[in-house]
């Protein structure tokens, strides 16, 4: 099993690492389009902000080699932003590998933005990728930007409004929480997703 864990400069790239590599699994960093040809798990993670992510991809070549990818990718934090369309973060044109815009997270009074701590997930679906993960699980979170709930979307939590928490579609996965500080939780969804049958 080869894991691509794609470096597109997010500060999170060494903790995802040693995730895996507390399950097990000895993942390559990746910063070039062929090594991701190779590949039969990539992971895009992030942590900052999408425009510099973006032109980092790009210059790189892996926003193309994303496209053409034929392995299920599995997008954290700003990595699961980056999947979609664009975001309203610096009116930033993303991936398009899933529909739709990411959006700020709203203000609500007695709420702090950006959402940092842990949350629950609700609305978690019967998916392989969730497998062993319910509603009410807590995992940590990092962000000031959120895709909406929608199609996609196969856990939420809440902050404010409902957001997407955990998406998929086809070979593209999300989580907008950072599963490599969420504890159990976390860890099952990096192994469901290298146990994954999209």
């Amino acid at each position: 099993m080869r894991v691509a864990l794609v470096d597109a400069g997010g500060a999170n790239l060494g903790s995802v690492r040693y995730a895996l590599e507390r399950l097990g699994i000895a993942p390559e960093i990746v910063r070039d389009p062929e090594a991701l040809a190779r590949a039969d798990r990539i992971i895009l993670p992030g942590v900052g902000a999408a425009a510099p992510a973006m032109a980092a991809l790009r210059a790189q070549g892996l926003d193309r080699a994303l496209h053409a990818a034929t392995a299920p990718v599995l997008g954290i934090c700003l990595g699961m932003q980056l999947l979609y369309e664009g975001s309203d973060e610096s009116d930033t044109a993303c991936l398009g590998l899933l529909p739709g815009r990411v959006r700020r997270l709203p203000a609500t009074p007695g709420l702090r933005i950006p959402h940092m701590g842990w949350n629950a997930l609700a609305d978690v679906a019967d998916t392989p990728l969730l497998r062993g993960i319910a509603n009410g699980d807590c995992v940590y979170f990092v962000h000031g930007y959120a895709a909406p709930v929608g199609d996609d979307t196969v856990a939420s939590a809440r902050h404010g409004d409902a957001f997407s928490a955990v998406v998929s579609r086809g070979l593209y996965c999300g989580a907008q929480f950072h599963p490599e500080r969420s504890a159990n939780a976390g860890a099952r969804l990096l192994e469901n997703f290298i146990r994954w049958d999209s």
